[in-house]
């Protein structure tokens, strides 16, 4: 079972996870809890006793001359299937059994997935344009640009799809703030078939409202179990085999949503105004994993954070009661993807049985990834790759079965990606690159622009630069920066900005941060280098 090589130590073993699987099929889920074994106290780890060394001749910046592409034997015209999550991180993917068998073990694990801007809106824009945020400008979830009402969506991955013959199909959560001010019967263009939720509603997970393609529908049935049964309907629909087809399934868990429950810290902590948002299970799921403890890593409520120069408002300790709300969020999160880990099951075996499945490239990703806890944080958006890392598996026609795969590979290369097995034309300047040529290859490093921005609103970016390999460089516009190099820290806990030993490294970052920060199309970093 190909995982994160860093993380290796903290995933269930093949054994372990076929004995879930097989009490989730039963229906036995109250059992699943046994076998994640995380009763240890939350480690701390302080920076002083880091085995950090300087590098040496193998762990240069970049190195050599760019890598060749492989090419891959791919069918004309195939089916195109992105299943994203939201908010759902590494961590969360030793609970889903179901994508361990099915993606993992019958295709790639894309151990360097990477969200550049790691939030919802400019994740998701990204996965349809092939650029980075500040090229397409949905810089964040709201105001100033942010949100649905940012995006220019005429010229997207639907549209040059549509051009090339195929159907185009849409299911679940677009962009926040889709279906307020006005928009909650507007279909983007280039969708054959449209089945948007609409907000406010995309977070109540049991009574979500739907614009069917221009007309609105209330529905009574959990959202994560409702697309489910919309996948099934449009992949067994007799046009599936008339045309080839893309369909984007947008699954709202593990993101925070209602209705609240009487074990959310809201309800359990009414005293505390800022009590943890958590998400919402499906009824089956709920209090299935309760015996479920915090993950037991060094970066966990880290002891000291004063290197963190550009983090602000970061917890400095931590009540029993806080920890309790982060646990509590914690158990939710693995809860409400079970349901979501069943539907990837359903739709595999769907593909399978309509004689679809061995024609159809299917990948599963998050629009980014998530903490509780970790460096003091709590959410997304910021530079640690336990946030820019991101989930991501692809199976389908011509790769190889269980194969994990280092190539750093971005939400914003699937458009390119998709674009190229089709035989379609991209119409925008893709930032991004057509990643299946690289899967194969071994050890391949690639500088990749990260940014953020305010969540509220603003289009002045909070921090600016560069992941390559294993370096993590970021810098604020107060010239504050920060550098870590997971090759010895894997957990980022020490900064390595004013590390003597350090500084030839941190001036070569520096220099692709500053270079690629605004980069657009053809001046985007492309080439994959050993």
């Amino acid at each position: 079972m190909p995982l994160p090589s860093s993380s290796r130590g903290r995933w269930l073993t093949a054994a372990a996870l076929a004995a879930v699987a097989s009490l989730t099929v039963s229906g036995c889920t109250s059992g699943g809890p046994d076998h994640h074994p995380h009763r240890s106290p939350i480690g701390k780890v302080p920076r002083s006793e880091q085995p950090v060394r300087a590098p040496g001749a193998a762990d240069k910046v970049l190195a050599g001359s760019p890598l060749q592409p492989q090419q891959l034997a791919t069918p004309e015209r195939p089916n195109l299937l992105m299943i994203t999550t939201d908010d759902a991180a590494w961590e969360d993917m030793r609970f889903l059994p179901h994508v361990q068998r099915l993606m993992a073990r019958q295709g790639v694990t894309l151990t360097n997935g990477m969200a550049p801007t790691p939030i919802c809106v400019p994740a998701r824009a990204s996965l349809i344009t092939g650029q980075y945020a500040h090229n397409h400008g949905a810089l964040t979830i709201s105001g100033e640009g942010g949100g649905f009402a940012a995006f220019p969506d005429e010229d997207t991955l639907p549209v040059w799809l549509q051009s090339a013959g195929y159907d185009t199909l849409f299911l679940g959560k677009y962009l926040n703030g889709y279906g307020e001010d006005g928009s909650a019967t507007y279909v983007p263009p280039g969708w054959t078939d449209w089945r948007g939720f609409v907000d406010p509603s995309t977070y109540n997970f049991v009574k979500p409202t739907v614009n069917v393609n221009g007309r609105t529908e209330e529905h009574r049935e959990y959202s994560t179990d409702l697309l489910s049964d919309e996948t099934h309907d449009l992949l067994t629909d007799p046009a599936r085999t008339k045309r080839p087809w893309y369909l984007w399934v947008n699954y709202v868990a593990p993101h925070t949503g209602g209705p609240d429950a009487p074990d959310d810290p809201s309800q359990v902590f009414p005293d505390d105004r800022h009590a943890l948002a958590t998400t919402t299970p499906a009824p089956e799921d709920e209090n299935t994993f309760s015996d479920l403890d915090l993950p037991d890593k060094p970066n966990m409520f880290e002891a000291d954070v004063s290197d963190k120069v550009l983090i602000r408002g970061t917890h400095a300790t931590w009540s029993p009661d806080r920890r309790l709300e982060v646990r509590e969020a914690h158990q939710q999160r693995v809860e409400a993807l079970q349901a979501v880990h069943r539907a990837v099951q359903r739709t595999v075996a769907t593909l399978r049985e309509t004689g679809q499945l061995d024609n159809t490239y299917l990948v599963f990703t998050s629009d980014n990834g998530f903490v509780l806890g970790e460096h003091n944080l709590t959410g997304k958006l910021w530079y640690f790759h336990d946030i820019v890392g991101i989930p991501m598996y692809i199976r389908g026609p011509g790769l190889p079965a269980g194969l994990s795969s280092d190539t750093p590979v971005t939400n914003a290369d699937w458009a390119p990606t998709f674009a190229a097995l089709a035989g379609a034309t991209p119409t925008r300047d893709v930032d991004g690159v057509d990643v299946l040529p690289w899967l194969t290859t071994k050890s391949a490093r690639r500088v990749v622009p990260v940014e953020g921005y305010p969540v509220r609103g603003g289009t002045t970016a909070r921090y600016t630069g560069v992941v390559v390999g294993p370096w993590t460089f970021v810098r604020a516009p107060s010239g504050r920066s920060e550098m870590y190099y997971r090759t010895v820290d894997p957990y980022e806990l020490t900064n390595l900005r004013r590390d003597p030993r350090y500084q030839a490294q941190a001036a070569k970052l520096a220099r692709l941060a500053r270079k690629y920060a605004d980069c657009a199309g053809a001046g985007c970093p492309k080439d994959f280098y050993r």
